[in-house]
């Protein structure tokens, strides 16, 4: 197992064009979307004095990616990605344009308020599993972690901007004249998103049906204790970071009894923190594991969460903002860097979905929660509540620890040679039986049962269903896998899935094997020896209707 690649420099992923462009059109974009957010959570504080209502426009945000992700992970692998994020780019700046119309004409109310900011959440949602998957795409394999760490610098340069630059936009021209920043914000992306000259993989298979390729993406993670481990952490630091950045614009008007731009240089704090944060990842994740890092970035998430509920001064709640978002871009950076190395290409845009999904899936649901909680309680308990859910989050990793950066080769193994049949198979021919037959010494057992556990928690996330391991009660040395593949073409795609980190287990099996030359492999096609129905009921049955 190599160490995790170490990339040049952070700077490195700079020297691919195609990432230089669409990196620098995306800041602009995302400055385009601070502005508007500023725009959206400072207008809802103007039009509705609800304290839910202010926090659900953070929940309308995110909402949508909850709802969205794994469809849109599904779309990343199958389509072509630049086609993906140039539809969704289209579809956020028609909604936008809208938005600005609608708030210029004096038209706006909480809810159509909310419903466009579900919208544009909607473009974010489809957008973001294709462009997160595609980075690998523009640079390779060994500047992946920084190339996820400087999208990460990006998006952070235009939060720590965007809410000072929009705050006052905001006082001077109202939330119209931010949602109209950010329609024009827009353009840049498109044009450089249009001219990308993107090559998507030749395969030689038709393209997976949607509700196949999400049973497929969601079978995979569900088969990978790695990525389930980042999963259920992103949750947590989804669910109970989201109370600074859900209730800030009520502890701007309310606590500390300021403007929009009060807001816009709260906010602007988080944003400088978390470009610190970014700077920081390289140094922290040479020095400390993985696990390390995630603990001790929840409990000190935790302790500016308490110290933003019990301040009342703004320099007071802009240092705890630079600290937490130094720790939010150190989590999320590092929990998307986990999932992008540890999925091979084939699935990885699944897999960045459904992680995207538990994180804002908890973002979603602690909008909601902690304003419930401001509402009927208060702002103070609200944030001690989220930071206890914070600690909680790093006591987690006592017993589930983060996974190590190895970086698993898992480009695919490429030893697989369709069969020859002498039976005409088409793509939807099936149910297809695969039986291997392996004689093991019993001396061996032991490890080969060991082995087989692996092997089929391998086949099973490639696609094998009934899985099964027999031993000829005649002759114990022989041993019987058996899976099934629903059509011929799943086999073909259920092989090719293999990769070469899956070779080390495949390889010792066989070594294992005392037999002459390898195992041996049948493929056979289900066939029902059970007559139609009609010829029961309508005619006599002879044997020589019963198929074979």
């Amino acid at each position: 197992m190599q160490s995790a690649p170490v990339p040049k420099s952070l700077f490195a992923p700079f020297s691919h064009p195609t990432f230089r462009y669409i990196w620098l059109a995306s800041v602009a974009s995302n400055l385009g979307s601070m502005i508007q957010n500023v725009g959206a959570a400072w207008m809802m504080t103007s039009i509705s004095d609800s304290e839910s209502m202010v926090a659900l426009v953070q929940a309308s945000t995110t909402l949508p990616v909850m709802l969205f992700a794994l469809l849109a992970g599904a779309i990343a692998d199958g389509f072509d990605r630049r086609r993906v994020i140039l539809s969704a780019q289209i579809f956020m700046f028609t909604v936008s344009v809208l938005l600005a119309m609608v708030a210029i004409a004096g038209l706006i109310t909480p809810w159509l308020l909310l419903a466009f900011t579900f919208l544009i959440g909607c473009g974010n949602a489809l957008n973001n599993p294709s462009w997160q998957a595609s980075v690998g795409d523009m640079v390779p394999r060994s500047d992946l972690p920084g190339a996820v760490t400087l999208n990460s610098v990006g998006f952070n340069i235009t939060r720590s901007l965007g809410p000072a630059i929009g705050g006052t936009i905001v006082a001077i021209g109202g939330g119209a004249a931010a949602f109209t920043v950010n329609a024009f914000s827009y353009l840049g992306l498109l044009t450089v998103v249009y001219r990308w000259k993107f090559r998507r993989p030749e395969s030689p298979l038709p393209r997976e049906k949607m509700t196949t390729a999400i049973g497929a993406g969601l079978r995979y993670v569900f088969m990978s204790p790695n990525i389930l481990k980042v999963i259920l952490r992103a949750f947590i630091f989804g669910l109970a970071s989201v109370s600074v950045l859900a209730l800030l614009p009520v502890v701007a008007r309310d606590v500390i009894a300021g403007g929009p731009q009060t807001f816009g240089i709260m906010l602007g704090a988080f944003g400088i923190g978390a470009i610190g944060g970014a700077f920081a990842n390289g140094h922290a994740r040479a020095r400390l594991s993985n696990e390390a890092i995630v603990a001790i970035s929840f409990l000190i998430f935790a302790a500016s969460a308490v110290s933003i509920g019990l301040s009342t001064s703004l320099v007071l709640d802009c240092l705890a903002l630079l600290f937490a978002g130094a720790c939010w871009v150190l989590t999320l950076s590092l929990f998307n860097t986990v999932v992008q190395l540890t999925t091979p290409r084939w699935v990885v845009g699944r897999a960045l979905s459904l992680y995207q999904t538990a994180s804002f899936g908890g973002m979603a649901l602690g909008s909601w929660l902690w304003g419930q909680v401001a509402e009927n309680y208060s702002i103070t308990l609200a944030f001690v509540a989220a930071a206890a859910v914070m600690a909680l989050g790093a006591a987690i990793g006592l017993f589930l620890k983060m996974p190590a950066l190895e970086s698993l080769n898992l480009d695919p193994l490429n030893r697989f040679q369709t069969p020859e049949t002498k039976v005409d198979m088409l793509a939807r021919s099936g149910p297809i039986v695969v039986e291997t037959r392996f004689i093991i010494s019993p001396d061996d057992t032991e490890e080969f049962l060991r082995l087989m556990i692996e092997r089929r928690r391998i086949r099973k996330r490639d696609g094998a269903r009934k899985w099964a391991l027999m031993r000829d009660i005649a002759d114990p040395e022989v041993w019987i896998e058996t899976y099934h593949a629903p059509t011929w073409v799943d086999y073909v795609r259920h092989n090719q899935r293999r990769t070469v980190a899956d070779a080390e287990n495949l390889d010792r099996i066989r070594e294992l094997h005392r037999g002459e030359g390898k195992p041996e492999v049948r493929r056979m096609i289900e066939r029902q020896a059970i007559p139609p129905r009609d010829e029961v009921f309508n005619r006599p049955y002879h044997m020589h209707h019963q198929h074979h």
